[in-house]
């Protein structure tokens, strides 16, 4: 119950981070066996009412996933997470709140993301690919990213 206290305040800031507002919460489905239960997320993003996850739209169920990960994030901080293609359904603006918060975890957690998005690719350190230049044959590449300084030439 203490976890759930923690992650469900971890989850209400985040997903007003992300959101720009709203509210979220993770609920027990069975109160009087906490160890068995399931859990349910209901949301309501700025402007809606309350809503189970299903009844969100794509770009919304993604971006409160989102939320609830980093949450558990928040609450027991993990090396590594695999993401893949979670901001596939984000606009450019849920987009951008998403990476912000990625990059103010990436200290504490190694992101790896499977994406296709060019904005995504940009805040990386690190790019990892493949490429088919001939039939049937597959090249793997690596590139380190270096950042310039804002204020820098």
């Amino acid at each position: 119950m203490k976890a759930l206290t923690e992650v469900n305040k971890n989850l209400q800031e985040v997903f007003s981070i992300l959101f720009n507002g709203g509210t979220a919460e993770v609920k027990l489905m069975d109160p009087s066996h906490p160890l068995e239960s399931g859990v349910e997320i209901v949301a309501q993003p700025p402007g809606k009412k309350v809503q189970n996850l299903s009844l969100l739209s794509g770009g919304e169920k993604s971006l409160t996933s989102l939320a609830f990960s980093f949450a558990l994030f928040r609450y027991k901080p993990t090396p590594f997470c695999i993401l893949d293609e979670v901001d596939a359904a984000l606009d450019e603006v849920n987009l951008a709140r998403f990476l912000e918060l990625m990059k103010k975890t990436k200290n504490q957690t190694q992101f790896i993301i499977i994406t296709h998005n060019t904005k995504t690719v940009e805040v990386s350190d690190y790019i990892y690919g493949t490429t088919m230049e001939e039939p049937n044959v597959t090249s793997l590449y690596s590139i380190k990213l270096e950042k310039k300084e804002k204020n820098s030439p």
